[in-house]
């Protein structure tokens, strides 16, 4: 197998270039999925019909189905009709941050309902309404407990990232598919992707397991 070193160094500041949009992307992913899915998640929570019902059809619906499909609907679908043309970056912030709320969400739910029922009680005993007795009492304890799972989907995240080559949004996967197609080689795009992702991933998951510590 010849194994060429020069296409890479050829390639390396389109492949950084394409790595600094894949994590662009997904912090701004993990962010608007984080604010979407709170609100989701007691949505899901809430005794009221007309907010649990949705709440919950979102939550299926984006869980249920593949991102892939989500990726295409948003592209060819959602972007055009507000923008009047398609735009890869914004399809791929929009389908991700809005299939991240939905595993947010039941982050959050299974965070919230881990806190004994008795603190909520007792908040309301000292006169706290709902509102306050979750933001003062209920998430400053459950944010503790959703830090693991927190890191575990912003991993997946920059993961699913790479599907984003198919609508030909500029990041790491899209570069290595244009190296393939330009040398028709496959081992060197490939394995310096791979390289890249695991650096990104482990990177994350050691200053996730100091920020665990720390907490």
């Amino acid at each position: 197998m010849d194994f060429r070193f020069d296409i890479i160094i050829e390639y390396l500041p389109l492949l950084l270039k394409g790595t600094l949009w894949t994590i662009g992307i997904s912090i701004l992913a993990i962010l608007f999925g984080s604010v979407l899915g709170l609100g989701v998640s007691l949505g899901k929570m809430s005794h009221r019909g007309y907010l649990r019902w949705p709440a919950s059809i979102y939550v299926n619906f984006f869980r249920g189905t593949p991102l892939l499909v989500q990726i295409l609907l948003v592209h060819f679908g959602v972007v055009p009709l507000i923008l009047g043309s398609t735009n890869a970056i914004v399809a791929a912030i929009v389908a991700l941050s809005l299939n991240s709320a939905a595993y947010m969400a039941e982050i959050y739910r299974a965070g919230i309902q881990s806190i004994d029922q008795g603190q909520t009680e007792a908040a309301y005993s000292l006169g706290m309404t709902p509102g306050q007795t979750m933001r003062t009492i209920i998430l400053p304890q459950a944010i503790k407990r959703m830090i693991p799972p927190f890191g575990n989907e912003f991993i997946v995240l920059i993961k699913d990232s790479s599907l984003f080559a198919v609508i030909a949004a500029p990041e790491l996967m899209y570069w290595s598919n244009a190296m393939r197609s330009q040398y028709f080689k496959v081992w060197e795009p490939y394995l310096t992707a791979a390289l890249i992702y695991f650096i990104l991933t482990y990177s994350l998951n050691k200053l996730l397991g100091y920020l665990e510590r720390r907490v």
